[in-house]
């Protein structure tokens, strides 16, 4: 079992930046295939962007050039570094680890 917990969430108007933060339970992080997802209001939960274990990374094309995500295995956390923020990026963005342990969520809301 792993746990994860998701932090960095707010209210940010557009244009800005945020960072989220996803802290994940035990030793073995670096060991984990990793991955943002997001949830807007009345919509399908829609992947985001992948980190290996090898640092390899994917992003979405909504997202691709504007968000970045990276990992400190020394810390056992995993970033996602959201820049030129628009609306349509409000969501809650959970975290998944290994294809299958979901974190609890935070919230993302781009508004003026």
């Amino acid at each position: 079992q792993v746990q994860l917990v998701e932090s960095g969430g707010g209210l940010v108007q557009p244009g800005g930046s945020l960072r989220l933060s996803c802290a994940a339970s035990g030793s073995m992080f670096s060991f984990y295939d990793m991955s943002w997802y997001r949830q807007a209001p009345g919509k399908q939960r829609e992947w985001v962007a992948d980190i290996f274990t090898g640092g390899s990374t994917n992003y979405a094309d909504s997202v691709k050039g504007r968000f970045t995500i990276s990992r400190d295995n020394a810390k056992s956390t995993m970033y996602l570094q959201m820049n030129s923020l628009k609306p349509e990026d409000t969501a809650v963005y959970y975290c998944k680890a290994l294809g299958k342990f979901w974190g609890q969520g935070t919230q993302v809301t781009v508004s003026s």
